[in-house]
């Protein structure tokens, strides 16, 4: 059985920073690409950020040049260092991946999520 856990998540004021954890674990046979999503109350959850295993990253327009995505591929680890935050990045922070437990299979897969807040 596979599972995502995210970390990192709190409480945090206008222009500081935190740093989100995800690990994967269980029966994985090989992870492809990883991702961050948010969704902030009230909003559809949307795409914050993605990496592919070949390291490839994608950024949504709303957090270029303040988060940065990176994975250790060793240990099943995608991270999200977040700078400058902004009370519109409050959100819960959820870590996605596609990943097959099986060679040839492709699956997506969620973590619970975790709570950032960003307020004075």
């Amino acid at each position: 059985q596979v599972q995502l856990v995210e970390s990192g998540g709190g409480l945090v004021q206008p222009g500081g920073s935190l740093r989100l954890s995800c690990v994967a674990s269980g029966s994985i046979f090989s992870i492809y690409a990883m991702g961050w999503y948010r969704q902030a109350p009230g909003k559809q959850r949307e795409l914050v950020t993605a990496i592919t295993s070949g390291g490839s990253t994608n950024y949504a327009d709303s957090v270029k040049g303040r988060f940065t995505i990176s994975r250790d591929n060793a240990k099943n680890t995608v991270y999200l260092q977040m700078n400058t935050l902004k009370p519109e990045d409050t959100a819960v922070y959820y870590c996605n991946a596609d990943l097959g437990v099986v060679a040839g299979t492709i699956m997506d897969y969620w973590g619970k999520g975790t709570l950032v807040t960003v307020s004075s």
